[in-house]
């Protein structure tokens, strides 16, 4: 057998795995493991890697920003910023047709930016907002589907856990991707406050009202708001510093993960002086993110075997030039990509989707001309394979936030997230089509910034 057809199978037998409920890091292990062996004939290679891929990979300096940013997102969660960001967007938005529901978009858009999770801003926005939105009369359908989209929004606007990921195994700038998502994120948060305007006059019912409030008391609201805005902004000029990240020196203030750190610093001590954040807070905050890295790291063990086993087969670089040599047109192998991502949106997590096909698309993509650069093509493949991911986690029947929202409204049926989120859904492809066609407006920020 060839190469590929070995890697096919590996692939297959990985995915039933999967599907028979087998966690994903071990599955990926296991493949890679085994495929190693059957391709070498002999178990002496994948065993001589246990020796040192388990320390080089929980070792890596790259992968240290991972624990520092989900603990910077687990202070704020408990430091009441969320709370503080809802009350904020609500006191100027509220008052306008189906406003709640898009200041629960705006504050899922802000706690994003120190938080880095989807699954972590669906659950701690979906308990500050839900409530107030159906206390104020919004549909179920509205209120659900509105939250689990804006959760989508805590892995695109930077700092984002998955873009670190991606960034590490491309090899690419993490600054430059962090930059990158930043229209994105502020396009996908436009979108989903014009689908909120649209749904609302749509269908009757859907949206409650809202007394106008004062601007002195709006301004008050919004200088609530300062830690986040603070400790976004120190982050994100602290690591880019003069924008020249080619020759960091001097002119930036802190590496990225000298960058989480300061963040994580910052959101403790706020949580701290605002006694929200209690001794045992703090411990339940520690032990959440020492579970979630650990359960990261995991993944990405299982997926550094399997790349292994990908490597060894010369699966990736065989299928590039198989689809280099057919003549297929560069968008239609990248639309076929982002549909890919859409199906396995509805089995598995936006983690392990980055790491299971990134090692496959990537050469494919790399190989292809779209008139870019190298790094331009990385950074924005980067960023439309984060969107896909992202619009996976809201994709029915299967979507994880949609379970997320569930948990925190469990009287509502799930028939009613489903129907309040599909506009959201149409929101997100709309925008990944204008992404598609127009790359500049992904790329244009970090041109005029490096």
């Amino acid at each position: 057998m060839s190469g590929v057809e070995v890697a096919l199978i590996g692939f297959g037998l990985m995915l039933l795995g999967i599907f028979l409920r087998v966690p994903i890091a071990v599955a990926m292990a296991l493949t890679g493991f085994i495929g190693v062996w059957v391709v070498r004939g002999t178990p002496a290679p994948p065993l001589a890697q246990l020796k040192t891929l388990t320390y080089d990979t929980f070792s890596s300096y790259s992968l240290s920003i991972v624990p520092l940013f989900l603990l910077m997102g687990q202070f704020a969660t408990k430091s009441g910023m969320s709370a503080a960001l809802f009350q904020a967007a609500s006191d100027w938005l509220g008052h306008r047709k189906g406003g709640v529901a898009m200041a629960a978009v705006g504050a899922c858009a802000g706690f994003g930016a120190v938080c880095g999770s989807s699954l972590a801003t669906a659950s701690t926005m979906g308990q500050v907002a839900l409530p107030e939105m159906r206390q104020r009369g919004y549909s179920d359908a509205l209120s659900t589907g509105v939250l689990a989209a804006g959760g989508t929004l805590g892995i695109l606007i930077p700092p984002s856990i998955i873009l670190v990921i991606y960034a590490i195994l491309t090899e690419q700038n993490i600054v430059k991707m962090f930059i990158a998502a930043l229209i994105p994120g502020i396009l996908a948060a436009l979108g989903y406050m014009l689908t909120v305007a649209i749904y609302v006059r749509v269908v009757k019912g859907a949206a409650g009202t809202a007394d106008r409030v004062p601007y002195a008391q709006r301004f008050r609201s919004l200088a609530k708001t300062w830690p986040v805005i603070l400790i976004f902004a120190l982050v994100m000029y602290g690591i880019a510093g003069d924008w020249d990240w080619s020759n960091p020196g001097p002119d930036a203030l802190f590496t990225p993960t000298e960058g989480a750190a300061v963040g994580a610093v910052l959101a403790g001590l706020y949580g701290v002086l605002t006694g929200d954040l209690t001794k045992d807070a703090f411990l339940a905050a520690i032990l959440e993110t020492a579970q979630a890295t650990a359960m990261i790291f995991f993944i990405v063990f299982g997926a550094a075997l399997f790349n292994s086993f990908l490597a060894t087969t010369r699966a990736p670089q065989m299928m590039a030039e198989w689809v280099t040599g057919q003549g297929f047109a560069p968008l239609t192998v990248l639309i076929a990509m982002l549909l890919a991502y859409l199906v396995f949106g509805c089995v598995m997590d936006s983690l392990s989707m980055i790491l299971l096909t990134i090692p496959i698309f990537f050469p494919i993509v790399q190989a292809l001309d779209f008139g870019l650069t190298p790094e331009e093509t990385a950074i924005w493949f980067g960023i439309l394979a984060l969107i896909v991911v992202e619009v996976g986690l809201i994709t029915p029947p299967v979507g994880m936030n949609l379970f997320i929202i569930n948990q925190v409204g469990r009287d509502i049926p799930m028939g009613k997230t489903y129907r309040g989120v599909t506009p959201f859904v149409a929101s997100d492809l709309v925008r990944v089509a204008i992404l598609v066609t127009f790359p500049g407006i992904t790329l244009w920020l970090v041109s005029v910034m490096f």
